[in-house]
């Protein structure tokens, strides 16, 4: 069975995924975001696509389960609490839709992984925002969660559509940093149940997946530390900028192969 997992990439390819992960690791520590989205853009590059989704789930459970303990039980319960809807919805959203990832041709799945980062992380570079006001807010929680929790079953990334709302509905910031880190965290452990039922993760690829682990620790740690360091405004456009780059060759693998 390891067999097989050592055959599913090139050692070269191995190294190249944890260095992918190590940066995103990093990244996520630094600033607090793009994680999922840098891993599934850089993998997408040189591995399947599939295998690449497989990889960023146990890296993605670990890194958001550390957010969510830097609060407490009180807090998150609140969170639960008051945004229920809209956590229900991404949960069930991302179970459901991982099941139809292995059933998507190669080159459309390709379009599917960067036509969203690219157009994420252009709304996030040029601070695009929207405004919700309160008698829509119900309605905004099925609608947006509802896209939030597809792209994150497909994709493994719900992340940017989640900030989005949040600053449409004018949440403090503080408050924003414990929502999305209870979102997170539910979130990926429906992404780890939705893709052991689907069958991306399993006794071949889960050992990848694990090894990430590493790295991505290793990448966090070092992104705290260097985190007051860091001019965050200047480091995050960077970091959207590279993922525009990234999400456009994905996108064009899609259209021309």
């Amino acid at each position: 069975m390891l067999q097989d997992t050592f055959d599913l990439m090139t050692l070269g390819a191995f190294v190249a995924a944890c260095g992918v992960t190590l940066v995103a690791g990093f990244v996520k520590g630094a600033i607090g975001f793009a994680m999922p989205l840098i891993m599934i853009s850089g993998l997408s590059l040189f591995l399947d696509p599939l295998v690449a989704i497989a990889g960023i789930i146990l890296p993605i459970v670990l890194s958001n389960l550390m957010q969510v303990l830097r609060f407490s039980w009180a807090e998150a319960r609140a969170a639960i609490v008051e945004y229920w809807r809209y956590i229900l919805i991404v949960c069930v959203m991302i179970v459901g839709v991982a099941q139809f990832v292995t059933l998507i041709p190669v080159q459309t799945f390709y379009l599917i992984l960067g036509v969203p980062v690219v157009a994420l992380s252009l709304i996030q570079l040029f601070g695009v925002r929207f405004h919700i006001p309160p008698q829509r807010r119900r309605a905004a929680e099925w609608g947006v969660g509802a896209l939030a929790g597809g792209l994150g079953g497909l994709t493994g990334t719900w992340g940017p559509p989640t900030v989005l709302y949040l600053i449409a509905l004018e949440t403090p910031k503080a408050k924003q940093m414990l929502v999305q880190g209870v979102v997170y965290g539910l979130g990926s452990i429906s992404l780890l149940a939705g893709h052991l039922q689907s069958g991306v993760l399993n006794l071949v690829t889960a050992p990848f997946s694990a090894a990430l682990l590493i790295p991505a620790v290793v990448g966090m740690q070092v992104g705290f530390w260097m985190g007051d360091r860091l001019n965050p405004d200047l480091f995050r456009k960077i970091t959207l900028i590279v993922l525009v780059i990234a999400g456009a060759n994905l996108v064009r693998r899609g259209l021309f192969g």
